[in-house]
């Protein structure tokens, strides 16, 4: 047993260097941080990340790259590149504004119109844009700012291109310090279709009252003008966009969390003691068009609501420093009759047109049915193993699963996900390993199953 366990982390060490002590490192301390006045009660801070993502990917029927047939394909590119920059002018005013790139592959994920060969071949030279960009005034801060003693009821109010979402906690989620190699996608309800990145812009309102956390919001969704077919299913098409209203509170059980930021934590790998019970919406008034068999166009509303439960718990002696981390929420989606999504994340392969087989109804490469009108149940857990399994890292084995019984479709999908995280110096630094097993569609029902295995070198400043 002594020898097994002694190659076990001989072979982990290969990839990783210190111990991780918490969420975030001992050793980070502030981070890159720059006071403009004496006592740091005005400051500039900074945040920089990257998450390079290796794939093996077993492919949906019917997949080619590159003009070529292929079953499995391997890819090595950036699911995120990004920077972060908010100061602090005054105890009651707060700027941010967030820049990056996203799914860079070897092949696609470049600047508009690249592609072929050259300084601008396929691939390259992505554009770098604005994330969020707000502004923010604290009504009720969180200390008064004349006597310094801490507020139980706070009140900020912010605008711009903005993250205070609707729906679930996982719709504002931090992708520093996710559990699993990332989120789900669905957890996002308007995707790239009537928004940016996730994001819109509007006016928010967050605070607390006491132990409950809130967040809504007033947006203008960005506009969509997909064609609806006769007889076909909603489609995003919100012609002149009306506004949407969204929110999310959590009830805090246990140790408050911050909320300076809306960025939602994955796992604090027991550094904090955290049980929340929260309940969210997204509304949108004829944000999606159908049409009927006989050439009738109608209008949908989009509605979206979510209730989920999230631990974050110590557990065993405290030497061993273990901790369990836990997630469940439950989404009822309607976006119209039938409406489908599907996502393939940094997916590189497109349609094989010379194919003669059975075909994804999913489309090529590593395409999911991503939501739709319908319930989507998920859960994902992670156990922090205790810090005697090995001296060189700590260790997270993670695994995830998702429902989805989506009116589309006349077969539940079920999804699963099974890895580990291994951290080299908390989320700072850490590297995870997932396989992903997916279901494959045809006519409606379930025909085949796929899988992806996943590589993630995280770093953050």
């Amino acid at each position: 047993m002594k020898f097994t366990k002694v190659w076990a982390c001989v072979l982990v060490s290969m990839f990783t260097a210190t111990m991780a002590l918490a969420q975030g490192s001992a050793d980070y301390g502030s981070g890159l941080k720059f006071n403009l006045n004496e006592d740091g009660s005005k400051y500039v801070r900074v945040i920089m990340w990257s998450q390079i993502w290796a794939k093996s990917t077993e492919n949906n029927p019917g997949t080619q790259i590159g003009g070529e047939p292929v079953d499995r394909s391997i890819d090595i590119g950036a699911r995120r590149v990004r920077t972060i920059a908010y100061a602090q002018f005054s105890p009651r005013y707060l700027v941010f504004a967030h820049v990056g790139i996203n799914n860079q592959t070897f092949i696609n994920g470049g600047a508009s119109g690249s592609g072929g060969t050259g300084g601008f071949g396929a691939g390259k030279k992505p554009q770098l844009f604005f994330h969020d960009v707000w502004n923010e005034y604290a009504v009720v801060p969180a200390k008064n700012p004349l006597t310094g003693e801490a507020n139980k009821y706070t009140l900020y109010a912010g605008a711009g291109l903005h993250y205070w979402l609707g729906t679930s906690r996982m719709t504002s989620s931090s992708t520093l310090n996710y559990l699993m190699v990332d989120a789900p996608a669905f957890n996002w309800p308007t995707l790239e279709a009537s928004d940016q990145f996730i994001r819109q812009f509007g006016v928010y309102a967050k605070g607390a009252l006491g132990r409950v956390h809130y967040q809504a919001h007033v947006n203008k969704p960005f506009a969509t003008n997909s064609q609806p077919v006769a007889g076909g299913p909603a489609v995003d098409n919100n012609g002149n966009p009306k506004a949407a209203y969204g929110g999310y509170a959590d009830l805090q059980l246990l140790d408050q969390e911050a909320n300076a930021l809306p960025f939602r934590v994955g796992t604090y790998l027991g550094s904090k003691k955290v049980l929340n019970i929260g309940a969210g919406f997204y509304s949108n008034q004829d944000g999606t068009k159908s049409m009927t068999a006989d050439g009738v166009v109608e209008k949908h509303d989009i509605n979206t609501l979510a209730v989920d439960v999230f631990a974050d718990l110590p557990v065993g002696p405290k030497e061993k420093g273990m901790a369990l981390t836990t997630y469940s929420v439950l989404y009822n989606y309607d976006y119209g009759p039938d409406y489908l999504r599907t996502v393939g994340i940094m997916n590189t392969g497109s349609p094989d047109p010379s194919f003669t087989g059975e075909r994804a109804q999913e489309g090529a490469g590593n395409s999911r049915f991503m939501l739709g009108t319908g319930k989507i149940w998920y859960t994902q857990s992670g156990l922090l193993l205790p810090k005697t399994v090995c001296n060189k890292v700590r260790v997270q084995p993670i695994a995830a699963y998702a429902l989805k019984d989506l009116e589309a479709l006349d077969e539940v999908g079920h999804y699963y996900d099974l890895g580990a995280n291994f951290f080299l110096d908390a989320h700072h630094a850490k590297i995870t390993v997932q396989h992903s097993s997916r279901p494959l569609y045809q006519n409606n029902h379930v025909f085949d199953r796929a899988g992806e295995w996943i590589v993630q070198f995280q770093v953050y400043l």
